[in-house]
């Protein structure tokens, strides 16, 4: 089962390890966000929406020239750059409640996401054989959702800092630079990493420099991102947020709980290379993503925090596992020298609508309506999976007709 990750290319390493230490402070920030704007900053859950619609906008706008430009000019420098901005501002969201200044933050931040998801995929594809890609991104899925958990975690050292002396705001404070700095260091190991060699050295226009033999099946899977994001943003962002409205329980607890959560989907994402093989991409997709419906539709039953969490886990292990596989489908399908573009596209259009029902999910808590949300979000997911093996239920990736070869000869 695990026989696929060896032999990985040493760059597709490096850009893995260099995405570790980010990872674990945008764990923190989003599993933490929803609850530090407003229980910790005092900001309204009306404005903490706005600003995490903000940083999703920002991503939109950012994502698709971000994209053009990593195809032009460079994967690597587009991604250093992205990850440096990224790291300034989330000290930036915890040294200020100006709420000029956090719009400003969230702007950046958005900026900063888009560079680093157009350039991400594309360098790992660039960096394997099209053989190890759903090796590579399940690899690379794994490190980033433990990754995430260690920083969903790390929301407890609050407690450890009030034990030092700190007040509850300022823990809160120090924790939030400590990991911007961290993840600012990662930097180093980015630059191990070498440019692109499949940049488009000619000059061309906007309109060439977008994905033009990989548009067909570009829209296909935007589409069905899209819709699932939509969902996905009606509640998961917010859960710390929820937690404590629901069950009246603090982010130093609900953290240690979506820290789980996220250390589960990771463990579960090794598992997609296998289910590749063993069922086709394609189908290995709805089926996991299918089972996992029911799970969202159950999470906010039950009358303890406990059970929720679990549901909720379960949810997110099944949901997620097939992950990597739908970014290596993408990378597989579009053309080399478009992949930063079609990177940038899907991130974009993944990002935007996630950030937009995030608002309408906080605006909904706001209003003590705790169950709506994760009925919408599972209308959503039903309509997004169906759409998924509409579009895609014929299609064979190049490594599966390469193994059918192998299996011929």
């Amino acid at each position: 089962m695990f026989g696929s990750y060896r032999g990985l290319p040493k760059e597709a390493k490096y850009i893995i390890y260099a995405m570790l230490l980010p990872s674990v402070a945008y764990g923190m920030l989003y599993t933490d966000m929803s609850y530090f704007l407003t229980n910790v900053q005092g900001l309204s859950d009306v404005t903490m929406g706005l600003i995490v619609t903000i940083m999703g906008v920002s991503m939109f706008g950012a994502s698709i020239p971000l994209g053009m430009i990593a195809d032009r000019y460079g994967r690597r420098k587009v991604l250093i750059a992205g990850n440096i901005v990224a790291s300034a501002t989330i000290a930036v969201f915890a040294l200020t409640t100006d709420q000029t200044i956090l719009v400003i933050a969230a702007i950046l931040e958005g900026i900063s996401e888009g560079a680093t998801s157009a350039a991400t995929g594309a360098l790992l594809a660039e960096k394997c054989e099209v053989t190890k890609r759903n090796s590579v991104f399940s690899l690379f899925g794994f490190t980033q959702s433990t990754a995430f958990a260690v920083g969903s975690a790390a929301i407890y050292f609050v407690e450890v800092f009030q034990v030092l002396g700190f007040e509850h705001k300022e823990s809160h404070i120090v924790l939030y630079v400590i990991l911007a700095a961290l993840s600012g260091i990662s930097t180093l190991i980015m630059l191990k990493t070498t440019e692109s060699k499949f940049l488009r050295k000619t000059k061309a226009s906007i309109r060439e420099l977008l994905p033009q033999k990989s548009r067909g099946v570009l829209v296909k899977y935007v589409i069905t991102g899209a819709t699932i994001a939509f969902g996905a943003g009606l509640v998961v962002p917010l859960m710390t947020r929820w937690m404590y409205l629901r069950y009246d329980i603090p982010d130093t607890t609900s953290g240690i709980l979506l820290a789980l959560s996220s250390l589960v989907i990771g463990l579960a994402t090794l598992a997609a290379p296998y289910l590749a093989r063993k069922f086709g991409l394609v189908k290995a997709v709805v089926i996991t993503q299918a089972m996992s419906t029911p799970f969202m539709l159950a999470t906010p039953l039950p009358s303890d925090y406990v059970t929720a969490s679990t549901v909720y886990t379960i949810r997110a292990f099944l949901m997620n596992m097939s992950s990597p596989l739908e970014q290596s489908m993408i990378m597989g399908l579009v053309e080399e020298n478009e992949r930063g573009a079609a990177s940038g596209i899907s991130s974009a259009l993944w990002r935007l609508p996630n950030a937009l029902s995030s608002s309408i999910g906080a605006w909904l808590m706001g209003l003590g309506l705790l169950y709506e949300p994760f009925f919408l979000a599972t209308l959503f997911y039903v309509i997004a999976i169906t759409l998924f093996w509409f579009f895609f239920r014929k299609t064979r990736m190049p490594e599966e007709i390469v193994d059918a070869k192998k299996v011929e000869a």
